[in-house]
C-alpha cells in the first residue's frame, strides 16, 4: 500500500543530480510522463519502500534535457517515447532510436498543436 507521496518541483539543470541522490539512497524508477496542458510538464517517478518520490519540471520544446539513462538504464524507453511523442529534446540517450521508436503518422502527435 503506497502512503506517501512526495511532489519535488525542480528545474530541468537539476534533473541529473536530485535523480543520483535518489539513486544513492536506494530508490527505483518506476515511471517518466509527460502531459501538454499549459506547456510540457514532465514527472519522474523513483520508489522505496513503497513511498513515491516525484520530480516536475516545467519545459520549452527546445529546452534541451539530459537523459538518466546512464543513471537508470532502463529510462532509455520512457525518453524515447516522451522524445517522439511530445518533441522533448533529450540529449545522451544510452538507446537512441532518433524518432523510430513509433511508427506514427506525424513527427510528435501529442504537441501538434504547439507548432
Amino acid at each position: 500500500m503506497i502512503e506517501n507521496q512526495q511532489l519535488i518541483d525542480i528545474e530541468p539543470m537539476e534533473l541529473l543530480s536530485k535523480v543520483t541522490a535518489l539513486k544513492a539512497e536506494g530508490y527505483r524508477l518506476v515511471q517518466i510522463h509527460c502531459t501538454n496542458k499549459n506547456g510540457l510538464e514532465l514527472n519522474y517517478t523513483f520508489d522505496k519502500d513503497y513511498q513515491l518520490v516525484n520530480l516536475r519540471f516545467f519545459a520549452a520544446k527546445d529546452v534541451e534535457v539530459t537523459s538518466i539513462s546512464g543513471i537508470f538504464y532502463p529510462a532509455f524507453a520512457y525518453e524515447n517515447e516522451v522524445r517522439e511523442l511530445f518533441g522533448v529534446n533529450y540529449q545522451h540517450i544510452n538507446i537512441d532510436y532518433k524518432g523510430n521508436f513509433y511508427k506514427k503518422a506525424m513527427k510528435t502527435p501529442f504537441i501538434n498543436d504547439v507548432e
